[in-house]
């Protein structure tokens, strides 16, 4: 016990870890305990979030918008992931090399680049928020309850980047200890604020689903300002000087070629689900939509820590290829992938036996209850391919063949997910029920074709 106990506490700790020399198994370890807890809480947000509003007097409109809210905020998700990949695999390669300077300025240029980007589309997201709901499928009187709440979290848009981003440059550093603290600050402040926003305490007044929204961004700009202490003033092996942040073509033309295809990469994942999050609302109603939506989020809270842990052969990819170790890089990725399926493996089980029981928390509504239930159970068939797929693409990007995940998720989301959802739902008139069993059918194609391509071993081949 005591050795095992040891073992967690140098993973939490933080401190530097030659990964490219550390046993395969205790490198994947140590990187994948802080990563998993860091994008636990990172589901946290939106699970925290969904349980106050759950319970508001207009609960069905309160968990439909948080819902469509999150997932049009999916696309800045995605900008930020795609510049977090190019940030991991960048400064994974240069610490790799040994090159801890190259890889603060790699970092510095990464987050001009995203700043800039991201500060269009949140001024974009706080004008047309009320629109951008009704897009989504919103009713008018839902989208004029919630237009607040989703002008917040547009406006906020920068803070989830730099979230996103700073994280991925930590974590391609091998110092996941930082990027999961940062959400564990992050998440305490939004526990802490959701109650006292929603419902008022003393002086504050109940500001309801506004309050959630005014929570989740209190809370994760405290975990940026942890971040950028850690990046800018601390002694860690990555620290950005303000010289660094004057722009450097040849390492932002690196970010683009990068960061571009991982990008649309995520784009093209996360309009899939906008376009599903439509279909079910357009086929099911409000409640089909809320139900939905709350089986996702769920979903989420264990899909994130697996996500977390395949982010580990990210990092251990781009550190071996930096150090000219390619079996290595090839062996960590298959032992990642062993410790996902038995992760996924077991929350299968959770969501088929518990599934009602954990929806329970978030809604009282029984229609909503009993599609969400529904929900869970299709999407948990293939939760062992999410958690090999998973390791796969976040191989690829470590090594920086971004482009390859892109393509199979291009063909697997739009060419074959998308119009196998909407001929269940509408042409044989399954509705919602259609749209989940797309999902794992999908999810298990993409997986064995990124396995796939990753055995034929191209990915050894990428330069950054």
């Amino acid at each position: 016990m005591s050795k095992y106990f040891n073992f967690l506490k140098k993973a939490l700790s933080g401190e530097d870890v030659d990964y490219t020399k550390a046993t395969i198994r205790s490198a994947v370890l140590l990187l994948a305990i802080p990563m998993m807890l860091e994008m636990a809480m990172e589901s946290v947000f939106a699970l925290v979030d969904l349980y106050f509003v759950g319970h508001l007097k207009e609960s069905g409109f309160a968990i439909q918008t948080v819902g469509l809210t999150e997932s049009v905020l999916s696309v800045m998700y995605s900008i930020a992931i795609g510049m977090s990949m190019a940030a991991t695999a960048m400064v994974a390669r240069r610490i790799g090399e040994k090159n801890p300077e190259y890889a603060s300025r790699s970092a510095a240029q990464v987050l001009l680049v995203s700043f800039a980007v991201t500060f269009i589309l949140s001024v974009f997201g706080v004008i047309y928020a009320e629109e951008i709901l009704i897009l989504m499928g919103s009713k008018p009187e839902a989208a004029a309850y919630g237009k607040e709440f989703t002008r917040i979290m547009m406006g906020s848009s920068v803070i989830i980047m730099l979230l996103f981003l700073i994280n991925g440059i930590f974590r391609g550093a091998g110092n996941a200890a930082v990027a999961m603290k940062s959400l564990w600050i992050a998440n305490i402040a939004n526990i802490i604020l959701c109650p006292v926003l929603i419902r008022g305490f003393g002086p504050i007044p109940a500001m309801g689903l506004t309050g959630a929204a005014l929570a989740t961004t209190i809370g994760r700009s405290i975990g940026v300002i942890y971040q950028l202490y850690h990046l800018l003033i601390a002694d860690t092996q990555i620290r950005i000087h303000s010289k660094y942040f004057k722009p450097d073509f040849e390492i932002i033309k690196s970010v683009i070629k990068i960061a571009t295809p991982g990008i649309f990469q995520f784009v093209i994942a996360s309009c899939s689900w906008i376009f599903l999050a439509q279909l079910v609302a357009t086929t099911g109603g409000e409640n089909a939509s809320a139900g939905y939506q709350t089986a996702l989020r769920l979903m989420m809270f264990f899909m994130l820590p697996a996500w977390g842990l395949s982010n580990a052969a990210s990092t251990l990819v781009g550190q071996n290829m930096g150090a000219n170790e390619m079996l290595r890089a090839e062996q960590s990725v298959m032992k990642t992938v062993k410790y996902n399926v038995i992760f996924m493996v077991t929350v299968s089980v959770v969501f088929f036996f518990l599934g009602d029981f954990l929806v329970g928390f978030f809604t009282n509504e029984a229609e909503i209850r009993n599609i969400a239930t529904n929900a869970l159970h299709i999407m948990a068939v293939g939760f062992i391919f999410y958690g090999i797929g998973m390791v796969m693409i976040n191989a690829f990007n470590g090594a920086g063949d971004t482009w390859t995940p892109t393509w199979v998720n291009l063909c697997g989301f739009w060419l074959f997910q998308i119009p196998l959802a909407y001929l269940l739902a509408k042409y044989f008139e399954w509705g919602p029920k259609g749209v989940f069993i797309s999902i794992p059918v999908a999810e298990a194609l993409i997986t064995i074709v990124a396995f796939i391509l990753f055995k034929r071993g191209k990915w050894k081949t990428v330069k950054v």
